[in-house]
């Protein structure tokens, strides 16, 4: 019995210091542990994770909103890429079981607490892709802070209205003036989450937004649901601006 308390002691102690060491972000695995990385990162918390330590001058926060059923490997590779020195990186967990809406208040509120910590803060990247993608753009008209605000969707079905479990949502008709957004949308004939569909989910012809329709391939493979978080992830990594334009 002697020994019983200083080994449950010592397991806790273990725990603790692995699930809160940063950066851990680094330590996921997007090639061959792709899976188990997923796991961790869906393992979180819901509300706003960080992924590292920060100094709080960092000039961006970066926030990756999943999909509904996400299994976390689709963001490793994006996180990790579009993190830098300068970049906050955070990852929203949120019940995509339940009402966006519900969500998207939540995440405005960690957002408003938050940015009073980053004094030399720029703007916030706000990334959601699929169901995720119509979370971040119930934002588009309701940002009010002073804070710019870079919202893109990805893979997004927020071209029309819809009713989901009882959770109604409708395509913003504005653009609030301190958010820039950007809208991504895949192959849809390709993407097998929409390809069903006799009309393209994703289509909002919302002015003042920056359109990209995704390739047909990437790295030599069929560019469907997923994936396509790493192409965008790769185009904005390269440093060039999105065009804004109208997508076939």
């Amino acid at each position: 019995m002697k020994f019983f308390l200083p080994l449950v002691f010592l397991i806790i102690i273990f725990s603790c210091s692995e699930s809160e060491s940063y950066p851990w972000l680094n330590t996921l695995d997007s090639e061959t542990k792709y899976e188990e990385s997923g796991k961790r990162l869906m393992s979180l918390d819901f509300g706003l994770n960080p992924l590292e330590s920060f100094n709080k001058n960092e000039k961006i926060i970066f926030i990756g909103v999943h999909g509904s059923r996400s299994l976390g490997y689709e963001w490793i590779y994006p996180l990790q890429t579009l993190d830098t020195e300068r970049t906050a990186t955070f990852f929203y967990r949120w019940d995509d079981k339940s009402c966006y809406l519900n969500s998207a208040e939540k995440l405005f509120f960690h957002l408003s607490k938050t940015i009073k910590d980053y004094p030399d803060l720029k703007k916030i990247i706000l990334i959601g892709h699929s169901y995720g993608g119509v979370l971040v753009t119930s934002m588009v008209e309701a940002w009010n802070q002073d804070i710019l605000l870079e919202i893109h969707s990805i893979a997004g079905p927020i071209g029309s209205s819809f009713s989901r479990e009882g959770c109604n949502y409708d395509p913003p008709q504005d653009i609030s003036s301190r958010v820039v957004f950007y809208q991504w949308r895949t192959q849809h004939h390709l993407d097998t989450a929409f390809s069903r569909l006799k009309e393209d989910p994703q289509t909002l012809n919302l002015e003042g937004s920056k359109i990209t329709r995704l390739p047909a391939t990437y790295r030599g493979r069929r560019l469907g649901h997923n994936w396509s978080i790493s192409w965008v992830a790769d185009e904005l990594r390269s440093q060039k601006q999105p065009k804004a334009k109208i997508a076939n």
